[in-house]
C-alpha cells in the first residue's frame, strides 16, 4: 500500500481500499465487529483483513468455523442487539448456506418487528470470475439478492468507491450485501484520502459524459465498459458511462435521464443473461423511455451456463470488443 507525504493519503488497490475502510470503521466505532473464515490470523483469502486482528484484537476480528449459516445467523443476532457486524463469506459461491438467514431474517427484521429492531449488518463477499478459480468460486448471482425487499446490494468498481461505499454500508441501519469484484482487486491503483467519509448508497455514478449512447454496468465489467467508451471515442462516438454501484434499490432515474438524452443504451453484466439485473433495467427503459429510444436496448452478458473451468473462462466473460460491437449495432441508424 503506497503512502503519500500526507499520512491520510494512499495509493491503493481495491482490496487495500476495503482494508482501509474496515480499519477506519473499527477505529471510529466500537460497535463494529468483523467475523468470517480465516479473516483474523491469516487476514483473509485475498488479504482484505490483513493486520486488523493484530491491531484490534481477537474480540473484534473473529475467526469463525467453516459454517456460513452460523456466520450469517450470529451476525443477525449481533446486529439486532446494537452491534454492527461485518461478516465475510469467503466466496460468493459459498453464500447459499447463509441464504435462509439473509433472506428470511436479516432482510425482514425491520418489517417483522414493525421497526422495533434494526439489522445494521454488512455481508462482504468476493464475487465474479476472471481469476481462474475452481467451481463455486466464480459466481455472479447478484440478481438473486437484488430481488429481496429489505436488502441492499452494493457493488464497487474502483478503490475509491470501495472505500466510500463500504463505510456507508457499515453505517446503514439495514442489511447490506457488499459484493467485491475480485478480478479487479489488484488491477488498478487510485489515490485515496482516508477521511472516513462515505459515498452515497442507492446512487448511480456517471463516470463519463456523452451524447450518442449510454453504457451501463457495475463491478469488474466497468473496466471493459470504460475501455469500450475510450475506443469508441477515437471514432467520434461519445458514450455516457454509468456505474450502477447499488443494484438494489436501483437509482433508475439517473439511467433514465441519460437514455432520454442519448436515445440508446447498452447494459453490460458478467452474470448470466436470463433474469439478470440488465433485464430489469432494460424492462424499465422499455416502460418509461420508449418514445426516447432510437434503437432497441442491447445487453452484453455472460451465458446461461455455469462459469467454465479456468482454460475456457475467457470465452464466457463479456469483452471490450463485445461492448463495441453492441454499440455499433445500436448506432447503425446514425
Amino acid at each position: 500500500m503506497g503512502k503519500d507525504n500526507n499520512s491520510n493519503t494512499h495509493e491503493v488497490t481495491l482490496v487495500e481500499a476495503v482494508n482501509l475502510a474496515l480499519r477506519r470503521a473499527l477505529s471510529d466505532d466500537p460497535d463494529v465487529v468483523l467475523l468470517g473464515e480465516d479473516i483474523g490470523t491469516n487476514g483473509g483469502v485475498f488479504r482484505a483483513t490483513e493486520g486488523l486482528k493484530q491491531d484490534f484484537g481477537y474480540k473484534r476480528v473473529i475467526d469463525t468455523p467453516l459454517a456460513e449459516s452460523m456466520i450469517a445467523g450470529l451476525s443477525v443476532g449481533m446486529a439486532t442487539q446494537g452491534m454492527k457486524p461485518v461478516a465475510e463469506i469467503q466466496f460468493m459461491g459459498f453464500i447459499f448456506a447463509a441464504f435462509e438467514q439473509i433472506v428470511c431474517h436479516a432482510a425482514r427484521m425491520r418489517n417483522r418487528t414493525r421497526g422495533r429492531l434494526h439489522c445494521p449488518l454488512v455481508i462482504r463477499a468476493p464475487f465474479g470470475g476472471g481469476i481462474q478459480a475452481p467451481e463455486h468460486h466464480s459466481e455472479s448471482t447478484e440478481a438473486l439478492f437484488a430481488h429481496i425487499p429489505g436488502l441492499r446490494v452494493v457493488i464497487p468498481s474502483s478503490p475509491t468507491r470501495a472505500y466510500g461505499l463500504l463505510l456507508s454500508a457499515i453505517q446503514c441501519p439495514d442489511p447490506v450485501l457488499f459484493l467485491e469484484p475480485k478480478r479487479i482487486y489488484r488491477m488498478v491503483r487510485q489515490r485515496l484520502v482516508d477521511s472516513g467519509k462515505g459515498l452515497p448508497l442507492d446512487t448511480c455514478f456517471t463516470l463519463r459524459q456523452g451524447k450518442d449512447v449510454t453504457l451501463v454496468s457495475w463491478g469488474a465489467a466497468m473496466h471493459e465498459t470504460l475501455q469500450a467508451a475510450e475506443r469508441l471515442a477515437r471514432d467520434g462516438i461519445e458514450c455516457e458511462v454509468i456505474d450502477v454501484a447499488t443494484i438494489s434499490p436501483l437509482d433508475f432515474n439517473t439511467i433514465k435521464r441519460s437514455v432520454q438524452h442519448t436515445g440508446r443504451c447498452i447494459i453490460v453484466q458478467e452474470a448470466p443473461r436470463n433474469g439478470g439485473v440488465a433485464s430489469e433495467i432494460s424492462a424499465r427503459l422499455a416502460e418509461t423511455c420508449l418514445m426516447h429510444l432510437r434503437a432497441p436496448v442491447q445487453r452484453v452478458t455472460g451465458y446461461d451456463a455455469t462459469m467454465p473451468y479456468p482454460r475456457q473462462e475467457h470465452l464466457y466473460m463479456p469483452a471490450t470488443d463485445d461492448i463495441i460491437a453492441a454499440a455499433r449495432t445500436t448506432l447503425e441508424g446514425l
